[in-house]
């Protein structure tokens, strides 16, 4: 978190309209510089810039499919961390193409998503989805596992959820902090990739960097429910103030995280 604070990485987004502000608050508020750049006619250049990016799939169109992947092979090319997001994965054929044809086309070094959909990219049959809410899940250490299994390349993948998991192949780490008004919070789970950027553009072990992200986010999310809150969003403005505050030491003291 200091070093974020310190070096103030740019982080490229393209990511879901829907919540493209927040995932620009967040960015913000843990000390990182955000930048949403779209057009296929500059992504490449923007992302050289950069120290780490997201693709968040939750608003797709095809030319914005396009431009996704142009900006993550590129990234890839320069040794830029890439954040995917394949959100509602499994939820339309569409969709489920476009998070499986990212997944093999830019090598994410962090993929991320609810239970539901990392099931979705792993194979896992009988998980369901209602747009971009995970209904039923099974194990997510297993859809983990699978997936991890599946690809042909190094990756961290994390799924979110009461508890997040973590892994890498040889370490799997659980997350316990977090606070049931942060589901109520529309974005909150692309505000999460945003914050494993930019905890990326600075950790090169992105395992950490996603555990830590994680953490920081459920722990934010706990001191911002301490006084009481009369809806979600007061309590999402809480929650970034809370952020942009955290200091390292009340971080280390309150993070609850497991590493096996």
């Amino acid at each position: 978190m200091e070093k974020v604070r310190r070096e103030r990485p740019l982080i490229h987004h393209i990511t879901n309209i829907v919540t493209c502000g927040d995932c620009a608050n967040i960015t913000s508020s843990i000390g990182a510089l955000p930048v949403m750049a779209y057009a296929l006619e500059e992504v490449e250049e923007m992302v050289q810039a950069a120290s780490a990016a997201v693709i968040n799939i939750g608003t797709l169109l095809p030319d914005r499919l396009e431009a996704m992947i142009k900006m993550g092979k590129k990234a890839g090319e320069n040794g830029i961390p890439v954040v995917l997001d394949p959100v509602g994965a499994g939820a339309t054929a569409y969709r489920s193409k476009a998070a499986l044809r990212l997944l093999k086309a830019i090598e994410p070094a962090i993929i991320k998503g609810n239970g539901a959909e990392i099931g979705f990219l792993a194979g896992v049959k009988g998980v369901k989805i209602s747009g971009i809410q995970s209904i039923d899940a099974g194990d997510p250490l297993e859809s983990v596992k699978r997936l991890l299994s599946a690809l042909d390349y190094r990756a961290v993948v994390a799924v979110t959820g009461p508890v997040d998991v973590i892994a890498d192949g040889k370490r799997v780490a659980r997350v316990f902090n977090g606070h049931s008004f942060l589901p109520l919070v529309v974005g909150s789970g692309c505000m999460s990739a945003s914050l494993m950027a930019a905890f990326a553009a600075v950790e090169k072990d992105y395992f950490l960097a996603a555990a830590a992200a994680l953490a920081a986010m459920g722990v934010a999310g706990e001191i911002a429910a301490e006084k009481e809150v009369t809806g979600p969003a007061e309590y999402k403005v809480r929650f970034l103030d809370t952020l942009f505050h955290l200091n390292p030491q009340e971080f280390s003291s309150r993070a609850r995280i497991e590493i096996r």
